[in-house]
């Protein structure tokens, strides 16, 4: 299978949006750690600050897998009720690439068709 990219969003209570934030970067340096993990990235949506964005790209489902049972992931799971009113809304996707390799994937390869 070839690598996989999730997009996860979440919405964070308004009253506890910069602990939301914090909690969510913690998990950025053990995840980065993890075998498998390709990008693991943190945004948040300029017209709504209450909606963050995970993006990540997995070398493969196995360590996805692995990723989502670590102690850290299950974790933050665990406690995500006590700064979101969403989420995590969790999408698996896998890229279709096209055009320019560096520009058509977040996976970073593609056809160019």
């Amino acid at each position: 299978m070839s690598e996989l990219i999730l997009v996860v969003s979440l919405v964070a209570k308004p009253e506890t949006q910069k602990e939301a934030e914090e909690f969510l970067i913690d998990l950025l340096a053990p995840t980065h750690a993890e075998e498998g993990c390709l990008l693991y990235s943190l945004h948040r949506e300029v017209e709504d600050p209450t909606k963050i964005w995970f993006v990540e790209r997995w070398s493969s489902r196995e360590l996805l897998d692995i990723h989502l049972r670590s102690p850290h992931i299950q974790k933050a799971l665990a406690d995500v009720g006590k700064y979101f009113v969403e989420g995590p809304d969790i999408r698996v996707c896998e890229a279709i690439p096209g055009g320019e390799p560096a520009k058509g994937s977040i996976a970073g390869h593609a056809t160019g068709r």
